[in-house]
């Protein structure tokens, strides 16, 4: 008899929902009135009713009930009805009974029985008979079946497998969409290493498939759909989906929705979700809200906290406490915790334990934990390592290491390497690096590819009387850009072309900044510009700045402007001065100024 087909769909799984809510009062009343129907004909002989009778008393939870009304519709062949008996059956405990009643309904036909057969057998170790059982729930579109298949040949590594988690998911079982999703999720990251082109397309597949299970409900599935939102910049929907999450009890999505809050400024909101997280053991929120105490000097309240983040198992904890330490002037014990983190294997500790193992003066213990930092990934320590091993003189691993941080784009690594091909010659090498060490915003770079680009110009053309021409070249833009950055050598070359262009305006104000910052060239070049705008005074004053910080020109300057004042012991000395500063050109005029001063002064 196959007249009511499979109806044990919600009996699988062994989980029977009861009526709680007051809103399903009257489903309630429907169901008993439902009961009644099918009781009246049970006692007539109908099969069917005996049946539905059956598993509505069963989904009670009625085993005593359940038991006569499906043994007897499965005596009139009833495969639901046998189903259901397995299932009752194995909830009493009768596993081996169950099994049997469970092949009977799945040789009649039933997919549901030939599932919960094939888990059977799985459980008791008899693969080959679950994989076959399992195949012929799958095969009939049984969508638990699907999944119990995919999941035995997953195991056994058989490739076939996301073929049948993808049937599942197709058919609506959120477990197998979230699995499925995660595993192309993790091909795609794979692929995108290996710089294969179909990467994008699994990372849309397997969003797709987050997003239908994260509709039914699934908590891990919302907080993966949440992170691709929030990584592709749609922080709204990507928030909402956390927020579904975190609702549910997942407490990475709770963690995650009060990084999302914080960022937008409401660290009220972000604290109350972290603090939600922390109590559930994430120690990434356990973190977050150590480091906002700390932010508000409440140091204890942030010690308590990093240390429940290590308690939880994360070695943020440990670092984070070693940084607190460190600022509390707390040298030892910054450096008990950044030992603890460090042998944990967090890389940044072991990079800062060696920066205070250095700095009390420790080069040998330092050297192997930045070595340590760098070989996991530390690009900070690689650069460090550049660094130790330059003020050893050992140039040659020092800018090995200078390169590997270079390439993970270290912006100050990328500066050094870009140096160190401007001596070795190599200047396209070297253009490189300062590119790549000026994107990053290095001011010194910036200036050091601007005079690189400035050595490649062609004089400038000679132009016709009256014209006026003026584009402003690659060099110029980045000689600004260090300018702006407050480089002093970059703010007197920008000042020398603006003067060259006749912007004394513009070329008194760069010069002024670079004077005012301790650059005795833009002192000099200052006191220049004044002077042939006729402000000798103000001019012999930004001499007078550059000369006292070593400016040999400006000295001999002011021995001129004190000479034509008449005040020649004053000319005299700064004459003298100039000799002793050089250049040999300034020295061999000074000198001469000097003789002739004293033998006016003599005569």
């Amino acid at each position: 008899m196959d007249v009511m087909g499979d109806k044990a769909t919600l009996f699988e799984t062994g989980r029977f929902v009861q009526p709680s809510e007051p809103g399903e009062a009257g489903e309630v009343a429907e169901e008993a009135v439902e009961e009644v129907r099918r009781r009246l004909a049970a006692e007539a002989g109908d099969v069917e009713a005996m049946s539905v009778l059956g598993a509505m008393l069963l989904r009670r939870g009625d085993l005593d009930g359940a038991e006569p009304h499906l043994r007897a519709a499965t005596a009139a062949g009833d495969r639901a009805a046998a189903n259901n008996l397995g299932v009752l059956l194995h909830q009493r405990g009768y596993a081996d009974d169950a099994a049997g009643w469970w092949r009977i309904a799945a040789v009649a036909g039933s997919a549901a029985a030939a599932h919960a057969l094939g888990r059977h057998h799985r459980e008791r170790g008899d693969e080959p008979a679950a994989e076959y059982w399992l195949r012929q729930s799958a095969e009939q579109g049984h969508a638990l079946g699907a999944y119990a298949l995919a999941d035995l040949l997953e195991h056994r590594g058989d490739a076939a497998a996301e073929d049948w988690m993808r049937a599942a998911a197709e058919r609506g079982h959120r477990e197998a969409a979230y699995r499925l999703a995660r595993a192309l999720d993790r091909r795609a990251a794979r692929q995108g290493e290996d710089g294969a082109d179909n990467g994008v397309e699994l990372l849309a597949q397997a969003e797709q498939f987050y997003r239908q299970a994260a509709a039914r409900g699934h908590r891990r599935a919302a907080l993966h759909l949440g992170a691709i939102l929030e990584k592709r910049g749609e922080l709204k929907e990507a928030g909402r989906w956390y927020l579904t999450s975190a609702k549910d009890g997942e407490a990475r999505a709770a963690c995650a929705l009060g990084f999302l809050l914080r960022d937008a400024g409401d660290t009220e909101s972000a604290a109350v979700w972290w603090l939600r997280a922390a109590q559930d053991g994430d120690g990434n929120a356990a973190n977050a809200l150590g480091a906002l105490h700390a932010e508000r000097g409440e140091t204890q309240t942030a010690e308590r906290w990093y240390r429940a983040a290590m308690d939880a198992g994360d070695d943020n904890g440990a670092y984070n406490l070693g940084l607190l330490c460190a600022e509390q002037g707390r040298t030892a014990q910054a450096e008990q915790w950044y030992r603890r983190a460090a042998y944990a294997g967090h890389r940044e500790a072991a990079n800062a334990l060696a920066i205070l193992l250095l700095q009390g003066g420790d080069t040998t213990g330092a050297e192997p934990w930045f070595s340590k930092a760098a070989e996991a990934g530390s690009v900070d320590a690689a650069f460090n390592l550049g660094i130790l091993h330059a003020g050893r003189a050992e140039d040659d691993v020092a800018l090995l290491w200078y390169e590997r941080a270079a390439a993970a784009g270290h912006t100050e690594a990328a500066l050094q390497v870009g140096m160190a091909r401007l001596r070795d010659g190599d200047e396209r090498a070297a253009e490189r690096h300062l590119r790549c060490a000026a994107g990053g915003g290095s001011a010194e770079a910036a200036y050091r590819l601007a005079t690189v680009l400035d050595a490649r110009r062609p004089p400038a053309p000679a132009h016709e009387l009256g014209e006026s021409v003026h584009e402003k070249s690659e060099c110029e833009e980045w000689y600004e850009r260090a300018a702006s950055q407050g480089h002093r050598r970059a703010q007197v070359r920008v000042g020398m072309m603006a003067a060259a262009r006749g912007d004394v305006v513009d070329a008194a104000r760069w010069y002024r900044a670079a004077a005012e910052a301790g650059s005795r060239n833009g002192a000099f070049n200052l006191g220049l510009l004044l002077a042939r705008e006729g402000s000798e005074p103000e001019a012999a004053v930004w001499w007078t700045r550059a000369a006292d910080a070593g400016h040999g020109r400006a000295a001999l300057r002011l021995a001129l402007v004190y000479a034509r004042r008449g005040e020649l012991a004053e000319g005299q000395r700064w004459a003298d001065r100039a000799v002793t500063l050089g250049p040999a050109e300034v020295s061999e005029r000074a000198a001469r100024l000097r003789d002739a001063l004293l033998e006016e002064l003599s005569a």
